[in-house]
């Protein structure tokens, strides 16, 4: 399933990433915040689901120090076939996103972003090893910056409100 990646970085706190509008965004400005990182897409059969609770979620804890990272991606039948802005709409007009959603990346394969690297480095699937297997793979980040846990696709994001809580230090 291909070969575990090493990477330099310590914590995603050490990333730049692009915002859906192509400007660099400096990942330590998360720091102190518990992080839900989701490679998402606008065409896949658990869109609605997704990106409903994700929504629900970011606005239920945003201010407690919790933030959604959404990451479009185009790898999984070309589910997310528009550009990022397209992406970032989408979300924002159909789910009311409030949270960021940055520029489409690739998170398998010999293009992975570089923050994809390092949090697929940090929480391998015991059953796809490095890969990330489909869209809305949710990977929860700790305010250290370090991946905490891996989510696969079928996981409702609110089965995880538990995890996120306990992250958040609320229980």
């Amino acid at each position: 399933m291909g070969a575990v990646e090493s990477v330099p970085q310590q914590s995603i706190h050490e990333f730049t990433v692009k915002d859906n509008r192509g400007k660099d965004v400096d990942l330590s400005m998360y720091k102190g915040k518990v992080l839900l990182v989701v490679n998402v897409a606008s065409k896949c059969g658990f869109t609605n689901v997704n990106y409903t609770q994700l929504t629900e979620l970011y606005q239920k804890y945003r201010d407690n120090g919790f933030e959604v990272l959404a990451f479009p991606c185009n790898q999984f039948l070309k589910q997310e076939p528009g550009t990022s802005e397209d992406a970032a709409n989408f979300a924002c007009t159909r789910f009311s996103a409030e949270y960021p959603i940055f520029q489409k990346v690739c998170v398998n394969g010999p293009k992975t972003a570089p923050v994809y690297k390092f949090i697929k480095a940090s929480k391998r699937s015991s059953l796809f090893g490095n890969s990330v297997k489909w869209n809305f793979t949710k990977f929860l980040v700790g305010k250290d910056g370090k991946v905490i846990k891996r989510y696969g696709t079928t996981t409702p994001p609110l089965s995880i409100e538990g995890d996120i809580k306990k992250a958040l230090g609320e229980m």
